[in-house]
């Protein structure tokens, strides 16, 4: 057998950065380029549209509510149960593995003896109510009647997330909408906004481990295991459906990969380009020195879970950002040479303007 070819950080930096459309801004509309990314974290609302305007050429807020309006995006908590924007195709092809696995989890942590509560009906409650519009959590809970969840201090939150797994809540589109805040946000049932999904388990994690091998690799089944939250003994029937090529890492870990996916040269040119809060460029692998370096990534990915905003410098995240009246300030890491300013402070002035755009939405909230 052929020796696997070794691949080093910085070819794994520019295959990420080319699948991420973080080489060259795309041609693409909002569901093709987030297909294209694997999916947008959407825990800050502003996070998925930063992510289109630094990914897609001439984006604008607008593109991406009306693909939301028109049903060919959708916002839910997806994976490593958290938010994300993904197309409804994706949604309708993976969700359903990622709730069946989900809501065993929480069962397990729920449902001790038999005097535990009967969900059934409150997941039938629940689908009723939404059925008839969207609405927020208050109001659900409201409607379903809160003493029944007010069980013990962990409990409730863990009901609600049962409640909305096994009904397949989504986000309608207000609560898409950029904004700084919670308010507006309203859920509908999956099934009756989008459709059904086919409910085949083993094409749903194929579907998955080749969205996510698109968009970030080459990579390890410890990397797939970490973005889609999903145990590697979950995701192996996927890997094991596909046709794979495969490499190897500078310390000897296994890469796989899809046929023909891209593999720059180590040597392309990166521009600078400036990530929202949560990236999922950043959380995508369970080993990020292809894109974070080590020193600096409990900088970056702080212990409560959040996730800087950063910038990158020749592909690699190089200091934060920040924006504050109209001008977008740099905190590098390491003192930038003159030329690599120079592009981030130009690619700055960019962004402040896109954000100076939402201003005006986000006050009329």
């Amino acid at each position: 057998m052929p020796r696997e070819r070794v691949l080093t950080v910085r070819e794994l930096n520019r295959a990420l950065l080319a699948r991420q459309l973080l080489l060259r801004r795309a041609r693409l509309g909002v569901p093709q380029a987030i297909e294209r990314v694997g999916a947008l974290q959407a825990q800050w609302p502003p996070s998925p549209y930063i992510a289109l305007w630094t990914r897609v050429e001439g984006f604008t807020h607008g593109r991406l509510v009306r693909a939301v309006e028109r049903r060919q995006v959708v916002k839910a908590t997806l994976m490593r149960t958290t938010l994300h924007h993904v197309t409804a195709r994706d949604y309708l092809a993976y969700a359903g593995e990622i709730f069946r696995r989900r809501i065993a989890s929480l069962e397990r942590q729920l449902v001790k003896n038999p005097d535990d509560m009967d969900f059934d009906p409150l997941v039938r409650d629940l689908l009723r109510h939404t059925s008839q519009r969207p609405r927020s959590r208050p109001e659900l809970l409201e409607l379903l009647g809160q003493p029944r969840l007010v069980v013990d201090e962990r409990r409730p939150w863990l009901v609600w997330h049962l409640l909305s797994a096994r009904a397949g809540l989504v986000h309608a589109p207000p609560s898409s909408v950029w904004r700084q805040n919670t308010a507006g946000v309203t859920f509908a049932p999956a099934r009756e906004w989008l459709g059904h999904a086919d409910g085949d388990s083993d094409a749903a994690v194929t579907h998955l481990v080749r969205r996510y091998l698109a968009a970030f690799g080459p990579a390890t089944r410890a990397d797939a295991s970490q973005w889609t939250g999903l145990p590697v003994s979950a995701l192996e029937p996927g890997f094991a459906r596909l046709p794979l090529r495969r490499f190897r890492d500078e310390r000897g870990r296994e890469l796989l990969d899809l046929p023909r996916a891209p593999l720059p040269p180590a040597e392309t040119d990166a521009p600078p380009r400036f990530l929202p809060m949560w990236d999922s460029v950043l959380l995508a692998h369970d080993d990020r020195s292809r894109i974070l370096p080590e020193p600096y990534r409990k900088t970056v990915i702080r212990g409560n879970g959040d996730v800087q905003r950063t910038f990158l410098v020749d592909g690699f995240v190089a200091g934060t950002w920040s924006i504050a009246g109209g001008h977008v300030s740099l905190e590098p890491f390491e003192a930038l040479s003159r030329n690599a300013r120079r592009r981030l402070e130009q690619e700055g002035k960019a962004l402040a303007e896109f954000h100076a755009q939402a201003q005006p939405r986000t006050r009329a909230l």
